[in-house]
């Protein structure tokens, strides 16, 4: 068994890629296809060893942008492993074999915020006010959410970007610009969600009525299949989904959460949640 030291190690490493930093000549002389390659491949012994003296779920979050999504993680009783991204070109097999491992490793998924999804996915021209993600980080995020849908039933959190993501990997489609369809701004304010009473989110919660933070400009058009819009704004816009199977925990919020966890337990009680089905699949 490898010591608990190695663990922090590949943690410490997949941090650093995820910044564009690599740890050893090794890792910086290899291509980044075979250093994220050898990286996955070491990292579920290490939860192996993990869970033999500890339960603690491995959470992966998909791209680093704030530290809040680790400590938010932490504090729930969670792992955080931020997962590297494969830079440059390089093939789908290639891509698909690291998403593999990646998938098989953790026991839950978070993706968080970021700009925006190229919106040919739900056969759209872009709009003026659309800000891409980047070519690595979309093909990464897509080939990873979709093999977590098709290949797993684990736990997914998905918020702000994240939660747009759940919704067109589900086949739905997005509004570009809230102001531009709504006429309303949904970007640095904060503002009431009500919830539906009888949805999984509102009973996490502990309520149907929440003020929340809002940093976003796009929001769900038309729900993906399999997925219920569960919690609306003042003017209509949706702010959570989440899956319409009741044995899985998927859902997605448009707000940010772990930036509200500090001030509001009930936000707290939806990365406790989370945590907790995922500790189910680490048993």
């Amino acid at each position: 068994m490898k010591p608990f030291s190695t663990f922090i190690f590949g943690l410490t490493v997949a941090f650093g890629l995820s910044f564009g930093w690599s740890p050893s000549p090794i890792f910086a002389a290899e291509p980044e296809a075979i250093a994220a390659t050898r990286l996955a491949s070491t990292l579920p012994r290490e939860k192996d060893a993990l869970a033999v003296t500890d339960h603690r779920p491995v959470i992966g979050i998909t791209t680093l942008t704030s530290k809040t999504y680790v400590k938010a993680i932490r504090r729930c009783g969670g792992v955080p492993v931020v997962l590297p991204m494969i830079q440059g070109p390089y093939e789908e097999e290639a891509l698909a074999r690291i998403v593999d491992e990646y998938v098989d490793m953790i026991d839950g998924l978070l993706m968080p915020g970021g700009p925006d999804i190229p919106p040919s996915e739900w056969g759209e021209e872009v709009h003026p006010t659309t800000n891409l993600l980047d070519e690595d980080r979309y093909r990464f995020e897509k080939a990873i959410i979709s093999t977590w849908l098709q290949r797993t039933d684990k736990p997914l959190l998905g918020i702000c970007l994240g939660s747009q993501w759940i919704n067109v990997a589900h086949g739905g489609s997005l509004f570009q610009d809230i102001p531009s369809a709504f006429g309303t701004n949904h970007r640095n304010i904060s503002h009431n969600v009500v919830l539906e009473p009888d949805s999984r989110l509102s009973q996490i919660l502990g309520g149907t009525k929440f003020e929340v933070n809002s940093l976003h400009h796009q929001a769900v058009r038309n729900v993906g299949e399999g997925l219920r819009a569960v919690a609306t704004a003042g003017d209509g816009v949706i702010e959570a989904t989440e899956t319409t199977d009741p044995d899985r925990f998927l859902i997605g919020v448009q707000w940010h959460p772990e930036k509200l966890i500090p001030d509001d337990p009930a936000q707290q009680k939806l990365f406790q949640a989370f945590i907790d089905a995922a500790a189910l699949v680490s048993h």
